[in-house]
């Protein structure tokens, strides 16, 4: 994985992530990364779901249901 190093961050701007951090339980390192991530996802098109809707948003209804098979089916005696 990757690293960066964040040089001259404004003492508020780094008051504030840590508040962040605290408010969502985790590390302020770990805030910036989520903060990060959630930005460049949404730049960038978005995550699998949104790559999945562009691709197939309009076909997924009726015409991917299918039948449910029964053949082969037998019952089963838990005695």
């Amino acid at each position: 994985m990757a690293s960066i190093t964040v040089r001259n961050l404004p003492d508020e701007v780094h008051r504030g992530l840590k508040q962040l951090a605290a408010q969502n339980n985790r590390s302020t390192e770990a805030e910036v990364r989520n903060i990060l991530s959630t930005v460049v996802r949404q730049r960038t098109g978005g995550g699998l779901g949104t790559t999945l809707h562009k691709l197939w948003g309009n076909n997924l209804g009726e015409e991917l249901k299918t039948q449910r098979s029964t053949d082969g089916l037998r019952e089963v005696n838990f005695e």
